[in-house]
């Protein structure tokens, strides 16, 4: 409020409190007023108008926004009406120019009911305004789900705050006994299983889920409804990231495919993970990728002794490092080191500067389409770049090393996932020979990571489709990028050498399923507005992916969200030696594969190899 409004505001109330001083001896007097009260009035009026003016000042009158008045305003000036009034009975006591005592009753009843109207008449002539101006048709008719403090909250700003564009015309909410009521003037038309019927009837345009403090599942499960009736779906924020506990029209968000995935916040034992980041060097490997940045956020907030992003891509870096910058001011030991993981003499002057005591390993290559035609560069990276980071870890006595893996390395079907395998057991291996407390967290598909498909969908569906699905029946696991990254920092603090954590990535969800919600959630009709198209599998991949290897069995946790395979017995002379003859090979993809076949018994490559042989000894 500016503070010419604040002078003007005064001013009308100083006419204001100067007429309910005296209507109240016209009505106390029965309209003839004794002349000494009218002498006390006119010597008193201005100081003791100014005095109350002070007081209202003080408690806060001139502060409030009243174009968006509410209860708590009127409390507000409840209290400092009669705080004013009581301020005027000691004056006129202490300097001998009392009123009588009910003046000073019925001059603050006058007062309130004056102030107050003058106050609320704002917004009394605007929705006066509004029911004049009638339905338009150019504005948005609006359902909101959830008839709680927050669904109240959202109608009343759309009605009260100028959303001229927006028209809540219905509620809805699970509780009876809120059927057939009104918030704000909107009725409560019913539970979940009216919400098509409703926004049919009523022709609603855009859905807002008002419901910050249910749990994910119970959201995701209207959502789901939600998304059949190809209104524009919005929703707020968590009640966790509502921090003033005030719900605002620009806290609104489209709903994406994370909340209709439904997956729940993950509880965390920050201690633990405290325990071993707080203080301490962290390397972070592929830092600037999409799981190595998050991973970098994450551990930033653990007060590292020093973060080390190292990543052969400077831009992502580079964003990456001012990101941190803005947000820690000061207060991060960050550095940037770029270099590829490929290259061991590199790896050793980073690691002999810095002698990191934690490293989270997540550089690698992980399309599996461009992998298997450029399987030479996947053993580079995936395979020899895991072993050089392991070796300067183990001679730079590193207390933890975490290998980011993936799902594709159970039963590979392709390359790419044959070597997430090998580095799988790299680190086992190494794990037998070293101090340096080795292990893996292996987890599928993260939303919107680079290289998934979600992001790829988006941009097929701007485009206006078709969006490809390799196969109808096509599943993988979900999870978000700051829940896994989460869970792999938790896992590091479980890890006491050579285990494979597998992280619970729920249900595995159909592309297809995916497809069609993210082009309805873009307002389109799958099939209709957005065609789909089915391209085939891409080589390499398999219809659905897999957690655990056979003989690694399954243990749980103290987290109830993390498993950990049994490590299992690799010989790391063995390996090394199998490894050279990997290393031989590069330059020749065929070679490549049969060697990673020996590397890797579960890969696909050796499986058809066995076959083979199976058959040839039978013909013979």
């Amino acid at each position: 409020m500016t503070y010419t409004r604040r002078a003007m505001l005064a001013i009308g109330d100083f006419l204001l409190i100067s007429a309910a001083v005296f209507i109240s001896l016209f009505l106390r007097f029965e309209g003839n007023i004794p002349e000494q009260y009218v002498r006390v009035f006119i010597a008193s009026i201005p100081i003791v108008t100014l005095l109350k003016i002070f007081i209202y000042y003080l408690l806060g009158i001139y502060s409030s926004l009243w174009r968006n008045a509410s209860i708590d305003e009127l409390i507000r000036l409840f209290i400092a009406t009669l705080a004013g009034e009581a301020a005027a009975f000691i004056y006129g006591y202490l300097t001998n120019s009392l009123l009588p005592r009910s003046v000073y009753l019925i001059s603050w009843l006058i007062v309130f009911l004056l102030i107050g109207s003058s106050r609320l008449s704002y917004r009394i002539l605007r929705r006066l305004r509004n029911i004049g101006r009638g339905r338009s048709p150019s504005r948005k008719r609006v359902m909101v789900i959830g008839a709680g403090s927050a669904g109240s909250m959202v109608i009343k700003e759309l009605r009260d705050a100028g959303y001229k564009e927006y028209e809540p015309v219905a509620v809805i909410d699970d509780d009876r006994y809120k059927h057939r009521m009104l918030v704000h003037g909107v009725p409560v038309k019913g539970g979940r299983d009216m919400i098509q019927e409703v926004a049919r009837k009523d022709r609603i345009d855009e859905i807002i889920i008002a419901m910050p403090s249910a749990d994910r599942r119970e959201v995701s499960k209207i959502l789901n409804i939600c998304k059949e009736t190809k209104c524009r779906l919005k929703t707020l924020p968590g009640v966790c990231d509502i921090l003033d506990g005030k719900v605002r029209i620009e806290q609104l968000r489209d709903v994406d495919i994370e909340d209709l995935l439904g997956r729940e916040v993950v509880e965390l034992n920050t201690e633990e993970m405290a325990g071993y980041l707080e203080g301490e060097v962290v390397l972070v490997t592929g830092g600037g990728g999409s799981i190595g940045s998050e991973l970098c956020r994450q551990i930033a907030r653990f007060n590292p002794k020093k973060l080390i992003i190292f990543d052969i891509y400077e831009n992502c870096a580079y964003d990456l490092q001012n990101e941190l910058i803005q947000n820690f001011r000061g207060s991060l030991d960050l550095v940037v080191a770029i270099g590829s993981v490929r290259e061991k003499k590199r790896l050793e002057e980073v690691f002999a500067a810095y002698r990191p005591g934690v490293v989270f390993h997540a550089a690698a290559h992980k399309h599996v389409p461009l992998m298997e035609l450029n399987p030479g560069e996947a053993v580079k990276n995936n395979v020899f770049g895991t072993l050089y980071t392991a070796q300067c870890a183990h001679e730079f006595k590193t207390k933890k090393f975490v290998l980011i893996s993936t799902d594709k390395a159970v039963n590979p079907s392709n390359i790419m996932g044959a070597t997430k395998r090998a580095a799988e057991m790299i680190i086992q291996s190494m794990d037998r020979i070293s101090e340096t407390e080795y292990a893996a967290v292996r987890f599928g598909n993260v939303l919107g990571s680079n290289g998934s498909v979600i992001p790829l969908f988006k941009k097929q569906i701007e485009s206006g489709g078709p969006v490809t699905v390799t196969h109808p029946d096509i599943t993988r696991f979900f999870m978000t990028i700051s829940e896994a990254v989460s869970l792999v920092i938790q896992a590091g603090a479980m890890a006491k050498g050579g285990e494979v954590f597998i992280l619970d990535m729920g249900e595995p969800v159909k592309i297809l399923d995916l497809a069609k919600d993210l082009i309805r959630l873009s307002g389109y009709e799958p099939g209709e507005d957005i065609k789909i198209k089915f391209t085939g599998l891409r080589p390499g991949e398999k219809l659905y992916e897999e957690l655990m290897l056979a003989e690694e069995g399954i243990t749980a946790t103290r987290h109830s969200k993390i498993f950990v395979g049994k490590p299992l017995d690799i010989d790391h002379g063995e390996l090394l030696r199998k490894l050279e003859t990997l290393e031989a090979a590069i330059g020749d993809e065929e070679k490549i594969r049969q060697v990673m076949a020996m590397i890797v018994p579960t890969y696909s490559y050796a499986m058809t190899e066995i076959a083979a042989a199976a058959e040839e000894e039978a013909e013979e």
